[in-house]
């Protein structure tokens, strides 16, 4: 259980999404959510759901990569739930499919400033907290495009790659504070971003998986839920693949 711990999660907003997931597992099990998203009136919805089960829930419009933003935004948090517990970098985007060649420097420059530099700026606004109660959990959402790469995904895959090893050093620096810090990178998961993709395509990704399916936002809600609990105590630095075997060789 994680009665009356606070958390954070970016990247909250979507129907199907990942993050909305997490909020709601979270606030299930008794925690404080502060739902974060550029979104703010689908940030909002989510909030009233998490409200609906018992828990307190609080909608912070977050643009990630703006530092004062997300200042503003753990203040405000801080003010009404209390320092966070808990954090879920969870928001990433997705929009520059380019190659190498093609990449604009603009478009480089907003992806990792959304997926790798808002993580590290939401890890600035809770390590003091959790360092002062002895007692935090950051768990970073990645995917295997940071551990396979992707062809037309050079700043996504760098910046979840990033986030593998923003991860580690967190862990690191945390251990005696009584902070953990852990990834879980993603394979592919129904959420709205796939299930847009059209059905032939969607296909062919998932006949990669040597499970034949996707995953589930649920699934990802449910890893996170326990990395944030005191079952995962010992457990940090860690890299959880949920990929239904996408990672492994397979042919």
């Amino acid at each position: 259980m994680l009665q009356g711990k606070v958390c954070f999660v970016s990247g909250a907003a979507r129907g199907k999404g990942n993050g909305r997931a997490i909020a709601l597992k979270l606030g299930s099990k008794g925690a404080h959510v502060a739902t974060g998203d550029i979104l703010y009136d689908e940030a909002q919805g989510v909030a009233e759901e998490i409200r609906a089960i018992g828990s307190k829930s609080l909608a912070v419009k977050m643009d990630l990569s703006d530092y004062d933003q997300v200042t503003e935004g753990f203040e405000k948090i801080r003010k009404e739930l209390g320092a966070v517990d808990i954090l879920v970098n969870n928001a990433a985007i997705m929009t520059n499919m380019a190659t190498i060649s093609a990449m604009k420097k603009e478009a480089w420059e907003k992806e990792i400033s959304v997926n790798l530099s808002g993580a590290f700026y939401c890890v600035k606004q809770v390590f003091d907290d959790m360092a002062e109660k002895k007692w935090g959990r950051i768990i970073n959402i990645t995917s295997v495009a940071g551990t396979m790469g992707g062809f037309g995904q050079c700043s996504y895959s760098s910046s979840k790659a990033g986030l593998i090893g923003l991860t580690k050093t967190i862990a690191l620096e945390g251990a005696r504070l009584g902070i953990t810090a852990n990834a879980v990178t993603l394979g592919i998961i129904g959420t709205d971003a796939f299930n847009v993709l059209p059905e032939k395509v969607q296909e062919k990704i998932i006949s990669r998986v040597p499970m034949k399916r996707e995953g589930v936002p649920d699934d990802v809600a449910s890893i996170v839920a326990f990395l944030a609990s005191d079952e995962a105590k010992y457990i940090t630095g860690a890299n959880v693949m949920l990929t239904g075997g996408l990672d492994l060789f397979a042919f």
